[in-house]
């Protein structure tokens, strides 16, 4: 049975750590509203540029002349995964959640005689990939993600970085895998494929026109060859932008559910406190009034 002071001890040590869950849920919800305001103001901007890219690519494709980037290899024996994590835990499944779905992928692509090689982003996801499919990663891009302000510049050299190593011959297919965010309470695991760029297909409008067919100059193939580097940088920007906004969600989530079963093992342990401490005191009195008695 432990001693009144190992109890009050505790109680003293889990209301320390209340206080440094609770300030970690703070700075996380202001983290969260820069890193939201990012991650929203950058869609627009990556759908306006995927559509554009659509038009161009509509003709283009199939053509000899077509850009590596857009066409491919003609094959997908390699596989390279881009596996973009936080750079620090304590935001309860969401680096977990990632890694799961690239044990799973990677399991996959094997099972179809495939190659596969890991490019992870995050500190935590080269950790955790690395005990089983160490010998899979090529890179590892530490501190990207646990920068406070994300710079396009970091997304423009992964996508380099990405861009040089398909000219190589290292990969026939590169996917991106991220958490998107939905909500402070939901972020969704998703697969991106990059090289070859998937361009969206055309849609028509809701009123069932068909949309005006665009003219471009110089011609899209020409185009094509100074967008698709840029786009592939953005898609990757819009991860990193995703993934951080999902990031300090989960982490605040997580913080907050700390801090309530920190209180309540605060009131757990007090009411064991009080009750041991009378238990304590009605020892005594036993003690003294048996020892009275036998002096008698």
């Amino acid at each position: 049975m432990p001693s009144l002071k190992d109890i009050r001890n505790r109680i003293n040590a889990v209301r320390q750590t209340r206080k440094i869950t609770s300030a970690m849920k703070l700075v996380a919800g202001a983290k969260l509203r820069r890193a939201q305001e990012q991650a929203l103001a950058a869609r627009p901007f990556a759908r306006a540029m995927g559509e554009m890219l659509g038009n161009l690519a509509a003709g283009v494709r199939d053509l000899p002349e077509a850009p590596k980037l857009l066409s491919g290899t003609g094959e997908e024996k390699r596989q390279l995964l881009v596996v973009v994590t936080a750079d620090r835990g304590l935001c309860g499944a969401f680096n977990s959640q990632i890694a799961r779905a690239a044990r799973r992928w990677i399991h996959e692509q094997r099972a179809q005689g495939r190659e596969v090689a890991l490019y992870c982003v995050g500190r935590k996801g080269r950790d955790m990939l690395r005990r089983e499919f160490g010998d899979c990663i090529v890179e590892a891009k530490i501190g990207v993600t646990g920068k406070r302000r994300i710079e396009f510049a970091d997304a423009e050299a992964i996508a380099a970085d990405l861009i040089g190593r398909f000219e190589r011959g290292e990969f026939d297919v590169c996917t991106l895998l991220f958490n998107t965010f939905r909500s402070v309470m939901r972020q969704e695991v998703t697969f991106r494929r990059l090289i070859p760029v998937e361009a969206p297909e055309r849609k028509e409008e809701e009123s069932g026109e068909p949309r005006p067919v665009w003219e471009f100059e110089p011609e899209p193939g020409v185009i094509l060859n100074e967008l698709l580097p840029r786009n592939l940088a953005v898609q990757i920007y819009g991860a990193l932008l995703e993934n951080a906004a999902g990031e300090h969600g989960a982490r605040m989530t997580a913080m907050d559910a700390a801090t309530r079963n920190a209180g309540e093992m605060i009131e757990k342990l007090t009411l064991y406190y009080n009750r041991t401490r009378q238990a304590v005191i009605t020892k005594e009195i036993i003690e003294i009034v048996s020892g009275a008695e036998a002096l008698r």
